[in-house]
């Protein structure tokens, strides 16, 4: 376990090296920074040379890449270079911003999985019934229908819901624009914020659900299926103990395999979601480093989210290693 576990972890440390090595050549070749101070009124040619010796684009773009690799391994991840914004620090803003969108997909991905698998459970055990006809139904409407337009529809609704609680005399609970705040405590994000995680993570939630249950439905069939779960229920094994024990085990291994698929697109997701709920997440980052186009900032954005995707995907293997123990021997 151990031998595979660092094989990995150097695979992931390779694959990080050779992609943010890409990403600087792409975003290098991408643009200048200082194409727009070019054409101010009144900006001469030695004060643009002088900005070129300060953002060090006067160099050559390997050693340019090494500075900044040196760098960001030490923590100095460089300063904004987009005009008029004071220089921001590119890691405070970076990780500003992955605490907010972690916050949304923490949540989200937690009951998508959850829902989804206990969903395609309920469904494979009550296979061609009612139950399974209504979650093969709801599955395949929410898969149907893009992320962007479940976000404006909960958010309508959500509105809705605030206008009802009105006419009853009470106060909005549910936040439409805006992240939640830092808290106090457990109660005090429980009672005063929950309303502000509600519509967003609902909205990304819902997509996720409808494949991980499919996936997990088709999966759980099979493994019923298969010989040694009729040889199980022949030896007189109850059927809670051959489901949970003999045959949730294998059936998750196919969903495991969808959930690190769709890891970029729930990441996709949350910058559709943040945009229509207006959390300064992720989603406001990047977009705004791609208008200005700042380099420093992209970097920043794209390594923090390969460095998530890869580790996402570590994670993973370690969990194919658990459900099948043959992993851990190849």
């Amino acid at each position: 376990m151990v031998i595979y576990l660092l094989c990995r972890l150097l695979l992931a440390a390779v694959t990080l090296l050779v992609g943010s090595f890409l990403s600087f050549l792409f975003v290098a070749s991408a643009g200048n920074p200082l194409a727009e101070a070019r054409l101010r009124p009144g900006v001469t040619e030695a004060q643009i040379r002088a900005l070129e010796t300060d953002f060090g684009l006067d160099k050559p773009v390997l050693q340019r890449y090494w500075s900044w690799l040196t760098g960001f391994v030490h923590g100095d991840w460089g300063r904004s270079l987009a005009l008029g914004s004071a220089r921001a620090d590119v890691r405070t803003a970076v990780l500003d911003a992955v605490s907010i969108t972690a916050r949304l997909v923490t949540a989200a991905v937690v009951l998508a999985v959850v829902l989804g698998v206990l969903v395609g459970v309920l469904s494979a055990l009550a296979q061609y019934s009612i139950v399974d006809y209504a979650a093969t139904g709801l599955a395949y409407v929410l898969i149907s229908i893009p992320v962007f337009c479940v976000a404006v529809i909960i958010k309508a609704c959500g509105i809705q819901l605030n206008d009802l609680l009105e006419t009853l005399g009470l106060s909005r609970w549910l936040v439409t624009a805006g992240p939640p705040g830092y808290t106090d405590g457990l109660l005090d994000l429980l009672y005063r914020h929950s309303g502000t995680l509600v519509l967003p993570t609902l909205s990304l939630m819902v997509i996720s659900f409808a494949g991980y249950s499919r996936f997990q439905r088709a999966s759980m069939l099979e493994v019923l299926d298969s010989d040694y779960v009729r040889t199980a229920k022949a030896k007189g094994i109850s059927q809670a103990r051959v489901v949970i024990r003999h045959a949730l085990r294998n059936a998750l291994i196919p969903v495991v395999t969808a959930f690190s698929m769709d890891f970029g697109g729930i990441l996709g997701g949350a910058l559709v979601v943040e945009t229509v709920f207006g959390w300064p997440g992720m989603s406001h980052l990047l977009v705004s480093s791609v208008r200005q186009y700042d380099p420093h900032m992209l970097m920043g954005w794209l390594v923090v989210a390969s460095t998530m995707t890869v580790l996402f995907n570590l994670a993973t293997d370690l969990i194919y290693s658990v459900l099948d123990p043959r992993i851990r021997a190849r």
